[in-house]
């Protein structure tokens, strides 16, 4: 059995050493993981001496082939070879995942490319080198009896939000869209599970809410979704930090060839991710079905299209003012991208 611990989500743990599906476009390339995953683990290895002896990953069920690579333990049969053990890491929001990372804490987090990018301009020295998911993953929620229908009319209104996540970065976007701004409303920052809970409770009166609580507040709770804007959702994208990138790159060649090994797996078996998710995340069929109409994996390789869409996101914030205006949004994005590994990997 594969050597690997799952750690709990409340703390970091400390080093021991638009209607859019599942897409099969790249099937027949994806399918093609396994044996880049087995060319990785040999000849790709570069340090023998000073490799961790562990590698901290996070899952979060934002990232359904996290899941699947959690589920399946194919990371932790690669690097058993080499003595490595595998902690995976509950991510409650790219928040979470960046605060992680920050901290040396994780490895390898999963976040939003906006999310990744406001923490790069704040001192995180995050590179973000593979794409999790192309998702339509928030939206602006209130309650079905709700008199709001559109986003003029949160004006003075109580919205729940986690601060640092695309589902926040969405709510300023949406308000700036429609000339309003944070001042104008009130934001209660919580993290995205007490977020919909408190709009359940009516605590606040509207949610910036996030897959697959999202999907849980429509089809359990009666929630309606009154704004959506598939442009306004950044990338799910994976970091990891400058140090480990530098200091490992064998090892982010081959955690990010076992993703691609995952990826093919939920696009060819899409009952089977649906069960993955319905069964780690606690969640009805239903509730899975529609997550993923707005989950599309068919790309992983990271470049110009997510940097041109994270520094939209960069430079819409800094228009907004969250951004200060001396941050050279466009440099930033770019220094934030790292796409050397999946180029080497041959990932298109």
């Amino acid at each position: 059995m594969p050597a690997c611990d799952v750690e709990p989500a409340l703390h970091p743990p400390a080093r021991t050493g638009a209607g859019r599906g599942v897409s099969r476009r790249s099937l027949v390339g994806a399918l093609g993981a396994g044996a880049l995953a087995a060319t990785v683990s040999g000849p790709l290895i570069a340090q023998a001496a000073g490799k961790p002896d562990e590698i901290r990953i996070d899952y979060a069920y934002y990232n359904p082939v996290s899941l699947v690579l959690k589920e399946k333990g194919w990371l932790e049969q690669d690097l058993a070879k080499d003595g490595i053990r595998v902690r995976w890491v509950l991510s409650l929001g790219s928040n979470k995942a960046l605060e992680y990372l920050n901290a040396s804490s994780l490895d390898f987090g999963s976040t939003a490319g906006a999310a990744a990018l406001l923490a790069r301009i704040n001192g995180n020295p995050v590179k973000s080198v593979y794409v999790t998911s192309n998702p339509e993953w928030t939206a602006l929620l209130t309650q079905g009896g709700s008199a709001i229908q559109k986003v003029t009319d949160l004006k003075g209104r109580r919205i729940a939000a986690t601060r640092g996540t695309d589902p926040h970065i969405f709510l300023i976007r949406a308000l700036a869209a429609n000339g309003l701004t944070e001042k104008d409303v009130r934001v209660v920052l919580l993290q995205h599970q007490d977020g919909r809970l408190a709009l359940t409770k009516g605590d606040v009166d509207a949610w910036a809410g996030l897959d697959p609580l999202m999907a849980q507040a429509e089809l359990d709770d009666g929630a309606r979704i009154f704004y959506r804007n598939a442009a306004f959702n950044s990338w799910g994208v994976l970091n990891t930090s400058e140090e480990f990138a530098a200091g490992h790159p064998d090892l982010v060649l081959r955690v990010l060839a076992a993703y691609e090994r995952a990826r093919a797996f939920a696009i060819a078996n899409p009952g089977e991710l649906k069960k993955t998710i319905t069964v780690q995340a606690k969640l009805t069929d239903a509730v899975a079905a529609r997550q993923l109409e707005r989950t599309d994996l068919s790309t992983a390789a990271i470049g110009e299209r997510q940097r041109k869409t994270i520094e939209a996101a960069g430079i819409a914030l800094q228009q907004a003012g969250v951004v200060a205006a001396d941050v050279d949004v466009p440099a930033t994005a770019a220094s934030l991208i790292d796409a050397s590994f999946v180029a080497r990997l041959g990932i298109t």
